[in-house]
């Protein structure tokens, strides 16, 4: 098959899948192609999507695509529709609202086959606001020009239903996973912090809250420290408020880095996260054998045990599971350990390359 991925932003858990899938689909003999924003991303991006490149008979394309929706956006689709023309592949495969949107035009121009995978995205609007209502309602047009759904977990698949309807769309659900290589401890640098956070830097993430719980154990005597990795649009805001609870001492922030880079950094990996769809992080702190403490959202819960996760949006309950983890780190490794060994055995990049590419031939019979 010939199959064009296409997306907005070359960051975050979102690009770490569509890479497995090139990598995925490649290996098992597919033409496949990448179609992304070119004013998005750092020079950790564009190392990524070089290394992709190596997957990509059908290239690597960038067009400049807005975050929000606009008036730019009718150029943007006009030229991607024109780069599938010229790749004409039998898929087009769009990953988040934005690479939805613009693979569905380009499929129905093109007459090839349109998929499209949410990966949260609107799906965490709600359609009492009015940026939610349009956003949900563009959606339930664009149903019409899908033929073909992917979710990457349980929940997923169903706040899709629940929110838009599957309507008569043929749907699978396609699990991250990682590669074999991936499955390694780490181990922690000399000056690693007793926390850390990976990830993009934004409210939906829970960082605020992360920050509140640190305050709160320094309020009671445990100088908790901590390691914040990861970049994003409320970087400063973060900054500003780690300094006005008197974080200084205790919280550092490194920028974007590779997840296994940044788990050398901190012993506990904490995702405090308000909302998510099935993030990467999670399999990468396991496969890492990283302790590990989440919040139950999103598809998180259909694969970590009740032990390791919690509420979101309550600081004090995240700083009293901090410390207790932290009072019992033989025990925690022990856990860490066990889990790593489980998913090894279960969530698998080359089964989600595969079974995405079964779902694809499906639909072109």
């Amino acid at each position: 098959m010939r199959i064009l991925h296409i997306f907005r932003a070359p960051v975050g858990g979102l690009f770490r899948h569509v890479r497995d899938l090139t990598r995925g689909q490649a290996a098992l003999g597919h033409d496949v192609g990448i179609v992304c924003d070119s004013s998005t991303g750092d020079a950790l991006a564009d190392s990524r999507l070089g290394e992709a490149a190596n997957h990509c008979s059908l290239g690597v394309h960038r067009v400049a695509m807005s975050r929000m929706p606009g008036a730019g956006d009718i150029a943007s689709a006009a030229r991607i529709a024109a780069t599938a023309s010229e790749l004409k592949p039998d898929i087009a495969h769009g990953h988040g609202a934005k690479g939805g949107v613009y693979a569905r035009l380009a499929a129905a121009r093109m007459g090839a086959k349109s998929v499209y995978t949410p990966h949260g995205g609107v799906l965490h609007y709600s359609w009492t606001s009015p940026q939610g209502f349009a956003f949900l309602s563009a959606e339930r047009l664009l149903l019409r020009k899908t033929d073909g759904l992917v979710f990457v977990c349980e929940y997923e698949k169903d706040l899709f239903s629940h929110k838009i309807g599957l309507g008569n769309t043929q749907s699978t659900v396609a699990y991250n996973g990682l590669w074999d290589e991936e499955f390694s401890a780490v181990r922690l640098e000399p000056d690693a912090t007793d926390v850390l956070f990976v990830g993009e830097l934004r409210a939906l993430k829970g960082v605020d809250e992360l920050l509140e719980a640190l305050a709160l154990l320094k309020q009671q005597g445990r100088k908790v420290k901590a390691t914040l990795t990861g970049s994003g649009p409320d970087e400063a805001h973060f900054r500003s408020r780690a300094s006005a609870l008197g974080l200084d001492d205790v919280v550092r922030f490194t920028g974007a880095l590779p997840a296994r880079d940044a788990f050398a950094k901190g012993w506990l990996t904490v995702i405090p996260s308000r909302a998510e769809s099935f993030p990467y992080i999670v399999l990468e702190a396991v496969a890492a054998e990283k302790p590990l403490l989440a919040s139950r959202v999103g598809g998180i819960q259909e694969v970590l045990d009740p032990d390791s996760l919690l509420e979101p949006r309550n600081a004090a309950l995240l700083a009293g599971r901090i410390a207790g983890l932290l009072d019992q780190r033989g025990a925690a490794e022990r856990d860490a350990k066990a889990l790593a060994d489980r998913f090894a055995s279960t969530l698998s990049a080359s089964k989600m390359s595969a079974t995405i590419s079964d779902f694809h031939r499906s639909l072109l019979r």
